[in-house]
């Protein structure tokens, strides 16, 4: 007997015009995933924190608006937002928007109801082209997840569904970008090896000199680190420079969960040349509090996670070395440093994210370090 395919839904999509709005718009994913083993909730706080221009600095060179998609009975079946980056149009002026904070059910209508709102709202403005999803930049959570599905996401990595893909190309969007995240797990890397390498580089660099981040001298160390990000990215596809009062937001937030041990520098005679940043992958944690919300059960539980050992990977997210000394196998230094001082402190694993698919020297490294490629992203685009 043959099924009966169910029929669309009937879809209403409207601009997120008051609080209670806002609020729905926050609660969809919530409501969307709960059912989903492999989603882990985010904070409600920092997503609203996100979307909130008195609280986030991305406002201050760029517009994010805001859609619901509701059913014939009112309820919310999928969100979007359409973003309109100004510091990327400052760097490339190539007429790009974003959407992101992308979430629907499983029919297509919603889909396309949704993207038409919001290439439509970019359109107005002038652009000539949509890439996404970023929630709301390239600095922060952003890319679509087409492969690892059965596996939980690391600390501010995206997840979705298979059909988020599907739905996405039957629109028109094609990949612009592969990013990958690479798992490194201390019982298979060749440890040895990436030890003796990075005593070699040391030995070929005089004055070249390894140290953790100093809590005392935390923002002078935040400046330099803002300085070799912006320079050493500069030239990686798609990177947007971060704003002073970006990075100082992005900061304040790592403070509460970084352990100093696990932040590496690498100075030159004295001068910072490049920097690791691997935080706690407090997803393992956060995903026994569904609701995301800290109170009143979920700050308990999270601490009592986090102290019995139910924090035992670590992510990388961040790793910059000046152009000028690329090549030289910095990052050799900087990775073995993570993972012998990770191992130290209780951490059996890191996920290396994201990893763009044409960084070929990084790519290469950690192919023969025995990192594995756990998840992959891709970044979408299609012209309007």
């Amino acid at each position: 007997m043959n099924e009966v395919a169910p029929a669309p839904t009937r879809v209403t999509v409207r601009p997120v015009a008051s609080g209670k709005d806002r609020s729905r718009f926050i609660d969809f994913p919530y409501q969307h995933y709960a059912e989903h083993p492999f989603w882990v909730a985010p904070l409600r706080m920092d997503q609203a924190k996100v979307l909130n221009p008195k609280k986030n600095p991305f406002f201050e060179h760029g517009e994010i608006e805001l859609f619901l998609a509701e059913n014939a009975e009112g309820e919310v079946v999928g969100r979007i937002a359409a973003i309109l980056n100004g510091m990327h149009l400052q760097k490339y002026d190539d007429g790009n928007g974003f959407f992101g904070f992308f979430d629907c059910i499983e029919d297509y209508g919603v889909t396309e109801a949704l993207l038409d709102a919001a290439t439509g709202w970019l359109r107005e403005r002038g652009l000539t082209g949509v890439r996404g999803p970023t929630n709301p930049s390239m600095n922060d959570t952003s890319g679509l997840l087409v492969d690892g599905f059965d596996r939980e996401p690391s600390i501010l990595m995206a997840y979705n569904p298979p059909y988020y893909v599907d739905f996405l190309e039957r629109y028109g969007f094609e990949r612009a970008m592969t990013m990958w995240a690479y798992y490194v797990h201390e019982a298979y890397v060749n440890k040895d090896k990436l030890r003796r390498g990075a005593e070699i580089v040391l030995r070929r660099n005089p004055g070249l000199s390894l140290r953790t981040l100093d809590t005392d001298r935390f923002w002078e160390d935040a400046a330099a680190v803002l300085r070799i990000y912006n320079e050493a990215w500069s030239h990686n596809w798609g990177h947007v420079p971060m704003t002073e009062h970006e990075f100082q937001h992005l900061a304040k937030d790592l403070k509460q969960v970084i352990e100093p041990e696990m932040i590496f520098f690498l100075e030159k005679d004295g001068e910072l040349v490049a920097f690791s940043i691997t935080i706690p992958n407090l997803n393992q944690a956060l995903k026994h509090v569904p609701s995301g919300r800290l109170f009143p059960l979920g700050l308990p539980t999270l601490l009592a996670r986090a102290k019995l050992g139910g924090v035992y990977e670590v992510r990388m997210p961040l790793m910059g070395v000046l152009p000028e000394f690329h090549g030289r196998g910095f990052d050799a230094i900087l990775i073995d440093a993570t993972i012998q001082t990770g191992i130290k402190l209780g951490y059996d694993a890191c996920e290396m994210s994201w990893v763009l698919d044409v960084n070929t020297p990084l790519v290469n490294a950690l192919d023969k370090l025995g990192a594995v490629r756990d998840k992959e992203y891709a970044m979408m685009e299609r012209a309007l």
